[in-house]
């Protein structure tokens, strides 16, 4: 975008353009409405891979705007090579048990989802958002800016920028999404403020190349090697497979780390091995919820209104939901046919399931590779095979929850909304038509109404969008009960919870 473009108004304006950032504007431009991301950083940064695990819920997401194909083709660890975690003493030591079906990864084809899960890092994620939104032609991406203020008031949202050689711009918005992380501008312009708490233990990634180091390791393929050394804990895993790896240091300090990454790798890996080094990154876990989502045209979206542990791999995915949840509701009361008061479900559908993530992902942090490894594990083979049933029954206790979630992934539920009736609110019940031929994919990009058509309710819903504006497709379903679907694949309303299928509409779009 060239600095000229600057002075044109913008529908929403968008400040962060990692995933949630750049998703909230691919779901703006999935229902015609013009945005404007800006973001400080040129390129994607490759050698922090942050998260790894995009979920089944994300990858359904994913496959409304037509990406989940590409991210699938584009991920170095294709989603059959495994599904599995191993517990072991060290990456090439002896192994003490292991998890299957992880994260959702051996879901293809199931009924459950019209997606599997898929390991693929973070910055390839973002790299692939970040293209679909510059070939949008609805959308638009600014970089080597960043948002600095902000002035808002009944008619818009005045947006300071600050661009390359000092130069600063301001431009016009309807409204402001921050997705503008965890030291947010547009968080601290509408009052919010975090509550919650840091971990206090210190954790260090390391990202390297090791030749040769996947022909020996003894345990086959796995999406996360846990290492229960008492020496070093920690985990290992790799991020393509070819050479290139990542490690997480569990107790690890940002000094430590830095003085001798090559040989935190090397405990962890249980050899003196050759490794490059190609970044390293000193974190602590927070437990991170914003008090209030949004104030006016402004709102908050992944990081800047939550964050969470990344034990279970939910941080990311949250935030995807909201740009959805969030970015459907813009386009509504931007294309007309909702009242602004529709803005005022974003925090209380979306809050509550980061409130959720936090708690779980905190449960999952309860319990890390230091409080398992049993110092016998590293002894020799009798003291290992005496301590190793112990083990692991605790790490089965322990850790059970953070690679299976799908209940917390697939079932959060906006049951309770001011735009849910009744007791719907659940995504979608999801089926295979065919092969490859999803029940989601019938779904249109407004309201859906799915079922028997011929149901006399039927025709009373397609009055009320055709004089309300609403739009509204079908989806015949013989002999099934009829559900309003959310653009977001949500249940609006279900047959059998009463109420004028005029009012079930009516409320779903906001109006008292």
């Amino acid at each position: 975008m060239l600095s000229a473009d600057l002075a044109d108004p913008v529908p929403v304006l968008v400040a962060g353009g990692g995933p949630v950032g750049l998703a909230t504007a691919l779901e703006l431009a999935h229902h015609g409405v013009r945005s404007l991301v800006v973001e400080p950083r040129e390129e994607v940064s490759w050698l922090r891979p942050r998260a790894k695990t995009t979920s089944a819920r994300t990858m359904e997401l994913f496959r409304r705007w037509g990406l989940a194909r590409v991210i699938r083709e584009r991920a170095a660890l294709p989603v059959a090579w495994s599904d599995e975690a191993v517990f072991a003493t060290t990456l090439l030591g002896r192994e003490i048990t292991r998890f299957d079906r992880c994260f959702g990864l051996d879901l293809a084809g199931d009924d459950l989802v019209a997606e599997p899960g898929q390991q693929v890092p973070q910055p390839l994620v973002e790299q692939v958002l970040r293209e679909a939104v510059e070939a949008s032609p609805h959308a638009a991406l600014l970089t080597g800016w960043r948002v600095t203020g902000m002035a808002d008031g009944a008619e818009g949202v005045t947006v300071a920028l600050a661009g390359p050689g000092g130069a600063v711009r301001e431009i016009r918005a309807g409204y402001a999404v921050g997705g503008d992380g965890s030291r947010s501008v547009t968080r601290a312009h509408i009052g919010s403020r975090y509550e919650g708490a840091n971990d206090s233990r210190p954790n260090f990634n390391v990202v390297f190349r090791a030749p040769g180091l996947a022909e020996r390791v003894p345990h086959g393929p796995a999406v996360h090697y846990w290492v229960l050394n008492p020496a070093q804990p920690g985990l290992v895993g790799r991020l393509d497979l070819a050479d290139t790896w990542w490690c997480i240091g569990q107790g690890v300090t940002q000094a430590a780390g830095e003085a001798d990454p090559l040989g935190l790798v090397r405990n962890l890996v249980g050899a003196d091995i050759e490794a490059e080094i190609l970044a390293t990154d000193p974190w602590t876990a927070r437990m991170l919820l914003a008090d209030r989502y949004a104030r006016g045209r402004v709102f908050l979206a992944g990081d800047s209104a939550h964050q969470n542990p990344p034990w279970g791999g939910h941080g990311f995915n949250t935030g995807i939901g909201d740009a959805v949840n969030l970015g459907w509701k813009l386009a509504a009361v931007l294309n007309g046919w909702a009242p602004a008061a529709l803005l005022d479900s974003y925090q209380a559908e979306r809050r509550p399931v980061a409130e959720a993530t936090i708690a779980e992902a905190a449960r999952n942090m309860a319990t890390l590779a230091p409080e398992l490894a049993d110092p016998r594990l590293a002894g020799d083979d009798a003291a290992f095979a005496a301590a190793r049933p112990a083990v692991a029954a605790a790490v089965h206790r322990a850790k059970d929850g953070e690679f299976h979630s799908l209940d917390l992934v697939l079932g959060h539920t906006y049951a309770g909304s001011p735009i849910v009736t009744g007791t719907a609110g659940e995504r979608l019940p999801h089926r295979w038509l065919g092969p490859g031929d999803s029940l989601y994919d019938h779904l249109g990009r407004g309201f859906t109404l799915v079922g028997d058509l011929t149901a006399p309710a039927a025709a009373e819903f397609a009055k009320a969008a055709d004089e309300g504006g609403v739009p509204l497709d079908t989806f015949d379903i013989p002999g099934s009960k009829l559900a309003l679907v959310r653009p977001d694949q949500h249940l609006a309303w279900r047959d059998g919870d009463g109420a004028v299928p005029r009012d079930v509409l009516r409320k779903a779009v906001g109006h008292p």
